[in-house]
């Protein structure tokens, strides 16, 4: 059977805009049909706002590449139509081990606790991610949503006139010009798009090289993350182990600083160094292997004028931790929303100015970790080291010693404490439920809660009264009232309530709260919901 990532999925069609005598003017351009890109464009399609997918290649990615989903990114992934063939495709794990030399020192459990849809990791391929998001656009396309994608269209020159933004596209056919309200650049680290327009990363390349490679085998290996530091057949270097579907492992090995990348990439070079970690009796089969260089780097403003980065376009982070893709899934899904309130004249081009914000913050909380989590896989002191080594022996008997263990911080939702569209905390509840944070799901009955959130403001009323919807400007919540009593797993009251007895929350379209009270006030929450959509 032909594999996914050798069969054009979007090939080259020649469009009426390259023969049209003036550049055909398009809503919405998307540079890059990469996870990050695929999912700003259904996303926008479904709110109803036309949008144009420019990519260069026909087909999906090649290699693995970023293979760990989260339990947020699955559950934007259920609002875009894909995420239960997500999950059922994926490899499900919660429980990671954690091994020093020859021993494991401890292990974890990501998800403890009951009541969510979604799994706390899924292990997949990118190449399966990105096929079920063209699957969606097509079935979209079908549907008469404004969506259309075009491969072998590689952009060439990207401009802002302020009024619009002027684009360049190369195809075997020649090049011809468009224009676009917005554009949006989810075209990789390397970015032409970033290029064009003269911008830069801003950040830190760390002195490290590890080998990824894609092995084929059949092993009994448990569905489980498995890292290593210092392992006996990688002396002084660290490893990672992953299961992926279709008999496929993703095996990463630290090589260190100082290497020939082309040589070290070679079979005669890479399957000496697999038979040393899974032995002899095992075989295998590469599919495919790379290098890639620690960097931890972003633009200094994901925003200029009418041109916005979003995923590796705009930030990068070192793999450990799966902050790559899954960052950048909440990028878009912070972007979109506040786009189309833009595009529809209902919000302030302001609006656009806290995506800017918000995924600052997100791609700084992200650098933060992975830095972090780089500099204890590999210390660049002897005192480090010393330390390091440690803390890994204390954590095999010693609790207390394992949060100091980072083999890689494992993405978390980005909370957006002190945004500009949040308002004053007024209730005294969770943690996870505050001003900024995604909102936990919870199950109800045959569904989940989450469900019941797709698509606009939303007031959450729980115990408490408030009206069918408030309007304002244009922009409406409608409301979602819910009592504990119907709960008896008692989570609805446990991740929202906390010990007070009633709540009213008003929630995002991206389902982050925007604030919470112990009641329902028609002014407040009128001044809430301006606030949410920098009309204030």
């Amino acid at each position: 059977m032909t594999k996914i990532f050798e069969t054009p999925l979007y090939p080259y069609v020649k469009s009426p805009d390259q023969t049209a005598k003036t550049p055909v003017r398009h809503r919405v351009v998307v540079i890059g049909a990469g996870p990050v890109g695929l999912a700003a464009a259904i996303d926008l399609a479904q709110s109803g706002v036309e949008v144009l997918v420019l990519d260069d290649n026909t087909k999906v990615s090649f290699g693995s590449r970023a293979i760990c989903f989260s339990k947020r990114t699955l559950e934007i992934s259920d609002r875009l139509g894909i995420g239960p063939a997500l999950v059922e495709k994926g490899v499900q794990w919660n429980l990671g081990k954690v091994f020093f030399k020859d021993r494991k020192v401890y292990d974890f459990n990501l998800l403890a606790e009951n009541g969510h849809r979604n799994p706390a990791f899924i292990n997949l391929q990118q190449y399966h991610f990105e096929h079920e998001l063209v699957k969606r656009v097509r079935s979209l396309e079908a549907d008469g949503a404004p969506i259309e994608i075009r491969g072998g269209n590689r952009v060439s020159a990207v401009s802002d006139a302020g009024s619009h933004v002027a684009i360049t596209i190369q195809t075997e056919d020649g090049p011809y010009d468009l224009t676009a309200d917005w554009l949006i650049a989810c075209d990789g680290a390397g970015s032409p798009t970033r290029s064009m327009l003269g911008l830069d990363f801003v950040g830190r390349v760390f002195e490290d090289n590890f080998l990824i490679a894609d092995v084929v085998m059949d092993a009994d290996f448990p569905t489980e993350r498995w890292f290593w530091f210092d392992p006996p057949f990688n002396r002084d270097q660290s490893a990672l182990l992953h299961k992926q579907p279709d008999g496929v492992w993703r095996i990463d090995l630290q090589l260190g600083w100082n290497i020939d990348k082309d040589a070290e990439k070679q079979p005669e070079r890479v399957i000496p160094r697999l038979k040393a970690m899974l032995g002899d009796e095992v075989n295998f089969e590469l599919e495919w292997v790379s290098i890639y260089t620690f960097q931890c780097r972003r633009m200094e403003k994901f925003r200029h004028g009418r041109v916005l980065f979003a995923g590796d376009s705009a930030h990068q982070v070192s793999p450990f931790g799966a902050r790559g893709a899954n960052s950048g899934l909440q990028d878009t899904d912070n972007l979109v929303w506040k786009l189309k309130l833009v595009i529809d004249g209902l919000a302030p081009d302001s609006l656009l100015d806290s995506y800017d914000l918000e995924r600052i913050y997100g791609a700084e909380e992200n650098i933060l970790n992975s830095t972090r989590s780089t500099d204890f896989i590999t210390p660049k002191s002897d005192q480090s080291r010393i330390f390091r080594d440690a803390v890994l022996d204390l954590s095999e008997h010693h609790a207390f010693a394992r949060p100091l263990v980072n083999s890689g911080r494992l993405s978390r939702p980005c909370v957006y404490y002190g945004s500009s569209l949040n308002s004053a905390d007024a209730l005294d509840g969770p943690a996870q439920s505050q001003p900024g944070a995604p909102c936990p799901d919870v199950q109800l009955g045959d569904g989940f809660l989450l469900d019941q959130f797709r698509g606009g403001f939303v007031i959450l009323a729980i115990n408490a009264d408030a009206p069918d919807e408030l309007t304002d400007s244009g922009v409406t919540a409608r409301t979602i009232r819910l009592r504990t009593k119907d709960d008896p797993t008692g989570a609805l009251a446990a991740r929202y309530l906390g010990k007070t007895p009633a709540a009213v929350y008003l929630i995002r379209p991206d389902q982050h709260v925007a604030m919470r009270r112990d009641g329902y006030d028609e002014g407040l929450f009128r001044a809430a919901l301006r606030r949410a959509t920098a009309k204030d």
